[in-house]
């Protein structure tokens, strides 16, 4: 929720909401597209360069990087890599059995949600004698990427955890970077154990990307490597997935985001909430306001400056607001193909009628329909997957399901009768792309069968 200036020096009032309103149908295309482009992420070149020269450490030296790396940028100093058996003992006395309990919730509702995405086999004849299928098979080895720091966080472990324990992929390995004490947090270890994840390591940034990615002699090497992280990590993920020996990524993820359409008859505190909670991520972060009415707007920057006094991350929240909007839009309509334009992470619909909006959606990451559905459900326990396509790339990526951990492997067969009818129609097709050697695979058999 900011000015109007595409690159404006930010407008704030006292509490740190944007004093203005852009009416989308007085904004010219260019101007509108403006509005939406995030902001650029700073110092990129320099945190590829300095990525790089990580990547370049862990291949080279392996356990001994990622103990020097994790010296330097956690501050703890590691003897073993792996989370001890001691450890995961430990973890759930260190929560109390509420805590317990939230999270099995948390992860009973995710398994309930990512087990109805399971597909079966296909087998399908084409035609007589033509026999094509389809098998599921999980990746193998699977690297799970959990960001730590000032808040260590665990419900990505499960938004991981779960879909690689139910696609059955053997080897699940999990990174997180340690405290200064040199130890995991309870909360995450837990989340693991419900995972069935054994195989945790003290590792972050960039050197577990790359560790993951290459292996050493404690960290195993991935085929695919998932999760959330910061610049650093986002930039470590493309850079091992564009090497020969390094390894697939789940999704591009930038900065965090979340865009509310509020009508007239949005609650303006839940509005300015919801706001917040994406706020609050990193300085970083994009809100957008999209809005129906004018008082609602004003309202809802009011709200959001009452509440942002009392927030412990204010000053976090505050970078992120300078550069947000808040839009006015004519109608329902219209507030969908701004929501389509912008391809939000987070699409909150605080309308009186949701669903019928929902169906002129085609462009989010996740949806969060009427005022009882605060995105941070989402985040934590509803069952969806919070690890979403952010910056935009919503317009081509869906956010994280079980298919992701697995394979689609097709299979074909044909019987003698059935390389008599289709073989024909090959080698025409083969020779009409000048590949002789295709045609030529199809007339030896075909001989066979008539000699």
């Amino acid at each position: 929720m900011s000015s109007a200036n595409p690159n404006p020096r930010p407008a704030h009032s006292s509490g740190g909401a944007p004093r203005r309103l852009l009416v989308w149908n007085k904004l010219s295309p260019a101007r509108r597209a403006a509005t939406l482009r995030r902001p650029a992420q700073a110092a990129q070149p320099q945190v590829a360069a300095a990525v790089a020269d990580i990547l370049a450490q862990v291949r080279r030296d392996g356990d001994a990087a990622l103990r020097r790396l994790t010296a330097r940028f956690d501050g703890a100093r590691l003897g073993a890599l792996r989370v001890t058996a001691a450890e995961f003992a430990a973890a759930p006395g260190q929560l109390s059995a509420g805590d317990r309990s939230a999270l099995r919730t948390a992860y009973r509702n995710l398994l309930r949600f990512h087990l109805a995405q399971r597909t079966g086999p296909v087998r399908v004849a084409t035609m007589p004698g033509i026999i094509c299928e389809k098998f599921v098979r999980p990746i193998q080895r699977v690297g799970l990427y959990v960001p730590g720091g000032s808040a260590p966080l665990f419900s990505t472990a499960l938004m991981l955890g779960v879909p690689a324990q139910l696609a059955g992929c053997p080897v699940r390995a999990l990174c997180t970077p340690p405290g200064r004490d040199g130890k995991v947090s309870p909360w995450i270890l837990f989340a693991a154990q419900l995972c069935g994840i054994t195989e945790v390591f003290k590792v972050g940034g960039a050197q577990a990307i790359g560790a993951l990615a290459y292996g050493t002699s404690s960290l195993p090497k991935c085929d695919k490597i998932f999760g959330p992280g910061n610049a650093y990590v986002t930039e470590a993920k493309l850079q091992v997935s564009r090497t020969a020996d390094g390894a697939a990524i789940d999704l591009p993820a930038g900065p965090s985001e979340v865009m509310v359409v509020a009508d007239g008859r949005a609650h303006p505190a839940f509005v300015a909430a919801d706001l917040l909670s994406q706020a609050e991520h990193g300085p970083d972060s994009q809100v957008v306001l999209v809005t129906l009415s004018r008082r609602t707007a004003a309202a809802v920057q009011a709200a959001v400056a009452r509440q942002l006094a009392g927030l412990p991350r204010a000053a976090i929240a505050r970078r992120a607001l300078a550069h947000s909007r808040c839009l006015l839009a004519r109608d329902v309509t219209e507030a969908a193909a701004i929501a389509n334009a912008y391809a939000p992470e987070h699409l909150i619909l605080q309308v009186a009628r949701p669903r019928p909006l929902l169906n002129l959606i085609t462009t989010a990451g996740s949806v969060f329909l009427g005022a009882w559905t605060p995105e941070s459900l989402g985040d934590y326990a509803s069952g969806t997957n919070h690890v979403l396509p952010t910056y935009g790339w919503a317009r081509a990526c869906s956010g994280l399901g079980l298919a992701d951990f697995s394979r689609i492997m097709t299979v074909q067969e044909a019987t003698p009768r059935g390389l008599q009818k289709l073989g024909p129609v090959v080698e025409r097709l083969a020779l009409a792309e000048n590949l002789a050697a295709h045609q030529r695979a199809v007339r030896v058999r075909l001989q066979q069968l008539h000699s």
